[in-house]
């Protein structure tokens, strides 16, 4: 993939930044390159913030990382596409993904809290524009969705290439963020009469459901079956 050459040997943390250094529960904060990997790697969806005509915007949308490299889906007609001034010029950037893991009940409201596990990216995004690399990168955006799915499906045409776009964002200013563990009630809270703890939350995969034309004989694949 033109454009995207990774150095052989990477520090193990993400440098510290202002902008990646939180305001506000500073210990939660991690700069560790294979958990921020894991974390972005778990997420099928982010949301892309930038500032349009002065005003801020935040989108939901899909992405794969491909090493030091984060590629997000859209429209040539959507918004960030249209602001970022082409290859060179590019469009500053947030890039964010959240996992839910529990929610933590506490006796007080003021205590109430849920575990977590984020991820935020500041940087400049750019147009891809080169078609091998583009190429590769849609094979990367629906893989990331469902593993083997590229190969077991019919590649996009020309028509539909001119219609979709795919901007690139590195990974360099980079921050994850946890909580885990328990209530944090004071102790004066301990002996009130209200349930207090953990309400652990799950992600699973139900049945696939077969399109009503699919055609006769075609089995569910294995990559689908297995999940």
């Amino acid at each position: 993939m033109q454009g995207t050459a990774q150095p052989t040997s990477q520090p193990t943390a993400y440098t510290p930044t202002d902008r990646t250094v939180p305001t506000r529960s500073a210990e939660r904060a991690s700069y560790d390159r294979e958990l921020v990997h894991a974390i972005l790697d778990e997420a099928c969806v982010c949301h892309l913030g930038f500032v349009r005509d002065g005003r801020p915007v935040v989108l939901p949308t899909l992405f794969a990382r491909v090493g030091e490299r984060l590629y997000v889906h859209g429209s040539t007609g959507s918004r960030p596409l249209r602001t970022t001034g082409g290859e060179e010029q590019g469009l500053a950037v947030c890039l964010t993904v959240t996992h839910v893991d529990a929610l933590v009940l506490a006796r007080s409201a003021f205590h109430h809290s849920v575990n977590y596990r984020s991820v935020v990216v500041h940087g400049t995004a750019h147009d891809v524009t080169d078609p091998g690399e583009k190429t590769a990168a849609l094979e990367a955006l629906v893989d990331h969705v469902v593993p083997g799915r590229a190969a077991d499906s019919r590649p996009p045409n020309k028509k539909e290439l001119a219609a979709t776009a795919v901007i690139r964002l590195d990974l360099g200013e980079v921050s994850a963020k946890l909580r885990t563990g328990g209530v944090n009630d004071e102790p004066e809270d301990l002996g009130l009469p209200h349930w207090a703890g953990v309400v652990p939350l799950r992600k699973g995969y139900e049945a696939p459901v077969a399109d009503a034309a699919l055609a006769p004989g075609t089995e569910v694949p294995d990559y689908l079956a297995g999940r």
